[in-house]
């Protein structure tokens, strides 16, 4: 593990020369590295794909608030507790109907070690695949760069940040319920992420 956020670190660099430093890429590597933690859960091989990851997601937006990259999509930040259940549902279908007119990301105020497995099965079902996806700390970045930040569920423990355009969506928590359960959860945010879509392409139209 000792060499994989320097490997990172090389990587973003690369990636954002002339945008970042490599020694500001090295700090947010770094932090993401703690942030992330060692996710037992999720197999110690992953972990350095996730903290990567985690890491790209960050510098991008920070990139685009300070006008260095160019925002080319509206972005959407879905945002529960965990980051479990309902926000990498809302996440998971909202990016493939999207068609590529929207970017997505997902965040948890509490983030736990892994997806919730039943989650996972039933969006399996609807033919989007999470399995990869792990459950990430809210973070001013990513916030910033949102168009929209739709919380679910996690009430006063979702801060707000001012200027931004937010939806609170009533859904239940599917952690702990059967697959049953989460089906039908699945299918209400379902009729949520149809709503938001609509309204996104409607003002990219125009």
């Amino acid at each position: 593990m000792r060499g994989a956020p320097d490997d990172a670190t090389r990587r973003l660099a690369g990636k954002f020369r002339g945008v970042f430093s490599e020694e500001t890429v090295a700090r947010c590597v770094g932090d993401s590295n703690e942030q992330i933690g060692d996710r037992p859960t999720v197999g110690p091989n992953f972990v350095p794909i996730f903290v990567e990851r985690f890491a790209r997601e960050r510098l991008k937006p920070v990139a685009q608030a300070e006008g260095i990259v160019a925002k080319a999509l509206p972005e959407v930040l879905f945002v529960c507790e965990h980051n479990a259940g309902p926000s990498q549902t809302a996440a998971g279908l909202a990016h493939e109907p999207s068609g590529g007119t929207v970017a997505v990301r997902s965040a948890g105020t509490r983030p736990v070690e892994k997806t919730d497995p039943v989650v996972v099965e039933a969006m399996n079902e609807a033919g989007a695949d999470v399995r990869m996806e792990f459950p990430k700390p809210l973070t001013d970045e990513v916030v910033r760069a949102a168009d929209v930040v739709v919380t679910l569920g996690c009430g006063d423990s979702c801060p707000v940040y001012p200027g931004k355009r937010y939806q609170d969506w009533p859904i239940a928590d599917p952690a702990g319920q059967p697959l049953e359960v989460v089906r039908r959860i699945r299918t209400d945010v379902a009729d949520h992420v149809s709503e938001l879509l609509e309204t996104l392409t409607h003002a990219q139209v125009q």
